[in-house]
């Protein structure tokens, strides 16, 4: 499986902008083909150890059962339609792929 954590510093860091982040995550990054798992929140700013990064403001994480499932979702019109709908409103993205296996 593919974990595709994303982290978006907003451009205006307030309640109503990382709602509206949120919502449109909610709107065009669901039901994508091959998705296991789908979460969006705000920073969970209580946590304040030092190890905590502390410089985004919206998480997102989407797991996909396959590379295959990762790429066609990066190509997706819908995708491409939230980057473009909201590109403007964030100083930064993050970006974190990786492999990983699910034990219970």
């Amino acid at each position: 499986m593919i974990n595709h954590s994303v982290y978006f510093t907003l451009q205006e860091s307030n309640a109503e902008q990382r709602a509206g982040l949120i919502a449109a995550c909610k709107k065009y990054l669901t039901g994508h083909e091959g998705t296991v798992y789908f979460a969006v929140g705000p920073r969970a700013e209580e946590f304040d150890r030092e190890v905590n990064d502390k410089t985004f403001d919206v998480s997102l994480l989407v797991v996909f059962d396959s590379k295959e499932a990762h790429d066609k979702y990066a190509v997706a019109p819908r995708h491409l339609e939230f980057i473009e709908e909201q590109k403007a409103k964030w100083k930064t993205v993050r970006v974190f792929d990786s492999e990983v296996t699910a034990t219970k």
